[in-house]
């Protein structure tokens, strides 16, 4: 089995989209992440669910875990807000070492190392046509355990 029989279509943003409607897409979707692209349309990173939460949550609360417990359940139930007007590049992980990219010949092996090498939940194929979609964890997860 190939890249290209799991790839499925997949959302992009640029990094200038706002994080808010990132964020969107990522609940409408129920998506791990989404993919980055530069202005050609190829991927510049992905962009995990859980970089827009870190966005998201006030600074003191990732500083020290036990001050999320003092703050109150009305303000804790609307912390979202706070990315009002802040874009994906300011979610974006640092530049990795790595793109989680890959082309459709590649094998699961492969996808399932390129996931793990780079933490991420979702791996970009691209072709000499430009982005194909992804693979996510999820369909590459389900495909293995099915045989």
């Amino acid at each position: 089995m190939r890249a290209r029989d799991l790839v499925a279509d997949f959302p992009t943003v640029g990094l200038d989209t706002p994080v808010a409607d990132a964020a969107r897409l990522l609940a409408d979707h129920d998506l791990p992440g989404l993919i980055v692209v530069d202005e050609h349309g190829l991927p510049a990173g992905i962009l995990p669910g859980t970089q827009v939460l870190r966005l998201a949550v006030p600074g003191y609360c990732l500083d020290d875990p036990a001050l999320a417990r003092v703050v109150d359940e009305a303000h804790a139930d609307v912390f979202m807000r706070s990315i009002s007007g802040r874009t994906v590049r300011e979610a974006m992980p640092p530049r990795p070492r790595e793109l989680p990219v890959t082309d459709p010949d590649a094998t699961v092996l492969e996808l399932a190392a390129l996931m793990a090498r780079t933490h991420s939940p979702l791996v970009a194929v691209v072709d000499a046509g430009g982005l194909r979609g992804a693979v996510t964890l999820q369909a590459l997860v389900d495909r293995l355990v099915e045989q």
